[in-house]
């Protein structure tokens, strides 16, 4: 009857058994929902959300090679990267994120990157 709880333990015989075997049950629990509840706060830091957005910022030139790409977490902080290519070369810039929003000037495509990330889930 508990055996899915150990494989190797045997069938409890008595009732005194069958309440030490729920009480077990109870602390597994009990250590279960306490890790999981670690895991909930922790994982809000890290990176959860995504927008990306392609485009081309010099009109009759190339394609969409350049982009804005923000990586946030739970609390919407995190940055936003982008990257400007031409003929020339490629220039890449980051922007801190806090509360979805930057201490610095964001290009629209930036803005659009992030409001893309903070809809992702």
């Amino acid at each position: 009857m508990f055996n899915f709880i150990n494989k190797n333990a045997k069938e409890p015989e008595n009732l005194k058994e069958v309440l030490s075997h729920f009480k077990e049950l109870e602390n597994n629990f009990k250590k279960i929902s306490e890790e999981l509840e670690k895991i909930k706060k922790e994982s809000k830091f890290s990176v959860q959300k995504i927008g990306i957005v392609r485009f081309n910022p010099f009109e009759n030139v190339g394609s969409d090679q350049s982009f804005s790409a923000a990586l946030l977490n739970g609390e919407n902080d995190g940055i936003v990267i982008t990257s400007l290519h031409n003929r020339d070369g490629n220039r890449i810039y980051g922007k801190p994120i806090k509360n979805g929003g930057s201490s610095y000037p964001l290009s629209k495509e930036e803005l659009t990157a992030i409001e893309k990330s903070k809809n992702s889930k």
